[in-house]
């Protein structure tokens, strides 16, 4: 098999990794990085780890079992790792990886972009309500 460059690399991946492709396994990792409680819990853990407890204080309105399914789904996708310290009680913490890291200026982003351009949404959705209304 021939080397490639790290040009032909890339192409090959881009052609091979192409979300709007049905079968494409980054349209899964898509539908994960755009679920809320995954993105909360990624810029949750942006400061630094966290236990379990401490995520499910930060992030207001996330059950305990979508906590824990949000956690395990990001440790599967590499996203964060998991250290369990033996106590009484055990204690466990949860931290970025290297991959989650990579991600967070792209998640910072976005959060930063949804808190200063809120009012702008809700006047657009506004606007958008008071002419669907009168529509017939």
């Amino acid at each position: 098999m021939a080397t490639q460059t790290a040009a032909e690399r890339r192409e090959d991946a881009r052609q091979r990794y192409n979300a709007y492709v049905a079968t494409c396994p980054s349209r899964k990792l898509l539908d994960t990085l755009s679920d809320k409680w995954v993105s909360l819990a990624l810029t949750a853990l942006a400061g630094g780890p966290l236990r379990y407890s401490e995520l499910a204080r930060t992030i207001a309105g996330v059950s305990q079992k979508m906590l824990t399914q949000t956690l395990r789904t990001m440790e599967r996708d590499g996203l964060v790792s998991r250290a369990v310290t033996p106590s009484v009680p055990v204690r466990v913490d949860y931290r970025l990886t290297p991959l989650g890291e990579d991600l967070m200026p792209l998640l910072e982003a976005i959060k930063r972009w949804a808190e200063i351009h809120m009012e702008d949404v809700e006047a657009a959705r506004e606007a958008y309500d008071r002419c669907s209304d009168s529509e017939p």
